[in-house]
C-alpha cells in the first residue's frame, strides 16, 4: 500500500464518518460539534497533500481570509467555526449523493436509455437530450454530461459530413447542459436549492420547488425554442437510422426518480427535517437497494463488499479536486462574509436602501456576473447572503428569496467559463469552456435571464 492510497482512503474513511455525523445532527440527535470540526480540519488537510495547485490556491486563500479574520473580528473563532460547519454539511451533502452516482454508473438500464436518448432523430434529439440531462441529473449530477456527452459525442461520429457532425455535436451537448441546469433551481439532490434554503431565513424546500419548476420550464423552454428557432439550415440531410428500443426504456429511470422524490418530500414535511437531513438520509438507502438489486442481475462482481472498497478507493478519492473546490467555497464565503460587509458599507453602497425589485433583480443577475470572475456559485452565495435583508424586512416570502438565487446559480452553469458543466461541455465538443459560456450559450443566457428576472418578479410581487 503505497503512501497516496493510505492517504485517500483515511481521506474517504472521514467523509463517511463526517456524512454520518452530519445526519444524526439533521435528524436532532444530539451531537457534539467537535468531532466534526476536527473531522473537517483533517479531511481538508488530506485533500491538500492530493490535489493540484488550482484546487490548493483555494485552502491557501481559506487560511489568509482566517488570519485576515483573526486580526479584524473580535469573533473569530465563532465565524471560523461556523465555516467549518458550512463547510462540513457541504461535504457530508457530497458524499451522500456520491453513494446514488456510484451505482447509477453501473447500472445497465441507465445506459440503455442514455443510449436511446442520443440516438434519437433530429426533430425530437435535442427535447430528448434535454429531457435526459435534467433526469439524469438528478442521479448522476456532473456524471449525466459525462454519460450523456460521450454518447452524443459517440453518436455524432456516424455523420459523414464534417459540417453535420460540428452541428449536431454542439446541439446535443448544448442540449444536455441546458436540461442539466434546468434541474438546479428545484431538484432537492442539487447544491443550489440545498444551500440557498440553509442560508435565506424561514426558506423550506416545501415552500420553494413549485416557483423553482417554474425556472426550470423557462430555463429548459428557452434553450428548445432558442435551437429550433436558429437550427442551421443544411442542404442535403442524410437518411437516418431506425431508433432502436422504445420510450419504455425511461420507465425504470422514472421509477426510481418517484421513489426519490415522493420519500424526501413525505419526510421533508411529515417529519419537519432540513431537505439537507432527508437528502442524508434517503439518498444512501435507495442506492444500497439499488445496489442489492443489481447485485442480483450482474453478479457477485457488483456485490455490496466490491462496491464499497471500490467507492472508498477510486470513487471518492477521484472527486477530491471537487470535494475541495466546494467545501472551501463555503468556507472562505462564510469567513470573507463579515470582511466585505464594511468594504461595501465604506463604498456608499446599503442594501437596505434598495427597493425590493432591485435586490431581486441583482440577485439574478450578480451570481453569473460573479461566475465570470472565477467565483463558484456556493463562493458566491454565501458570500453575498449575509448582505441580503430579511425576505420579512423586504415584504416578500422566503422562498420568493430563493427562486432568485437559485435562478441565478443556475444560468452560472451555462455561463461561466469556471463551472465544471461549461467545462465538461468544451472538452467534448472540442472547444474551450470561454467559447461554450460566451459564443455558444451567449444569446441564449440574455434570453433566458430577461425571462427569469420578469418570473423572479412576478412571482415576489403578484403570486406570492
Amino acid at each position: 500500500m503505497t503512501c497516496y492510497t493510505t492517504i485517500d482512503r483515511a481521506g474517504a474513511g472521514l467523509l463517511v464518518l463526517l456524512t454520518a455525523l452530519a445526519a444524526l445532527s439533521e435528524w436532532g440527535v444530539s451531537v457534539p460539534p467537535l468531532p466534526r470540526h476536527l473531522a473537517m480540519l483533517a479531511i481538508i488537510v488530506l485533500l491538500s497533500l492530493r490535489v493540484r495547485i488550482s484546487r490548493l490556491a483555494f485552502v491557501l486563500a481559506g487560511i489568509a481570509l482566517t488570519l485576515w479574520l483573526t486580526s479584524s473580528n473580535p469573533d473569530w473563532r465563532t465565524i471560523a467555526l461556523s465555516g467549518l460547519d458550512r463547510a462540513a454539511f457541504i461535504a457530508a451533502f457530497f458524499t451522500a449523493l456520491a453513494t446514488l452516482r456510484n451505482v447509477a454508473a453501473t447500472s445497465p438500464s441507465v445506459r440503455r436509455a442514455g443510449d436511446f436518448l442520443a440516438a434519437q432523430p433530429p426533430g425530437r434529439r435535442y427535447a430528448a437530450l434535454s429531457l435526459g440531462g435534467h433526469l439524469f441529473a438528478l442521479l448522476l449530477n456532473y456524471g449525466s454530461i459525462s454519460l450523456l456527452g460521450s454518447l452524443a459525442t459517440h453518436a455524432a461520429q456516424s455523420e459523414d459530413s464534417p459540417v453535420i457532425r460540428r452541428h449536431r455535436t454542439r446541439r446535443m451537448l448544448l442540449a444536455i447542459q441546458r436540461g442539466f441546469i434546468s434541474s438546479l433551481p428545484w431538484s432537492p439532490l442539487g447544491f443550489a436549492m440545498a444551500i440557498s434554503t440553509a442560508l435565506v431565513p424561514g426558506a423550506t424546500w416545501a415552500s420553494a420547488v413549485v416557483p423553482g419548476l417554474g425556472s426550470a420550464l423557462i430555463i429548459a423552454l428557452s434553450g428548445w425554442a432558442m435551437d429550433s428557432i436558429f437550427k442551421p439550415r443544411l442542404g442535403r440531410i442524410p437518411p437516418r437510422k431506425p431508433v432502436e428500443g422504445s420510450w419504455a426504456l425511461l420507465l425504470p429511470l422514472f421509477g426510481l426518480l418517484v421513489l426519490l422524490a415522493v420519500s424526501v418530500a413525505t419526510l421533508h414535511v411529515g417529519a419537519g427535517v432540513r431537505i439537507i437531513g432527508v437528502v442524508m438520509l434517503v439518498v444512501p438507502s435507495i442506492a444500497i437497494g439499488w445496489a442489492v438489486l443489481q447485485r442480483l442481475g450482474i453478479g457477485p462482481e457488483a456485490g455490496l463488499v466490491a462496491r464499497t472498497a471500490g467507492f472508498l478507493d477510486r470513487d471518492l478519492p477521484g472527486y477530491r479536486g471537487e470535494i475541495t473546490l466546494l467545501v472551501m467555497a463555503g468556507y472562505i464565503g462564510t469567513v470573507g462574509a463579515p470582511l466585505l460587509q464594511p468594504l461595501v458599507l465604506h463604498l456608499g453602497i446599503d442594501p437596505l436602501g434598495l427597493p425590493t425589485w432591485a435586490i431581486l433583480v441583482l440577485l439574478v443577475w450578480i451570481i453569473p456576473a460573479m461566475g465570470q470572475l472565477g467565483m463558484n456559485p456556493i463562493l458566491a452565495v454565501v458570500l453575498i447572503s449575509p448582505l441580503i435583508p430579511s425576505p420579512v424586512a423586504l415584504g416578500i416570502t422566503p422562498a420568493a428569496v430563493v427562486v432568485a438565487i437559485v435562478s441565478g446559480w443556475a444560468m452560472t452553469g451555462a455561463t461561466s467559463p469556471f463551472t465544471a458543466t461549461t467545462l465538461l461541455t468544451g472538452a467534448f465538443g472540442n472547444v474551450s469552456a470561454l467559447h461554450v459560456g460566451l459564443r455558444w450559450n451567449g444569446g441564449y443566457f440574455l434570453v433566458a435571464q430577461v425571462l427569469l428576472t420578469a418570473w423572479v418578479l412576478v412571482f415576489a410581487l403578484v403570486i406570492a
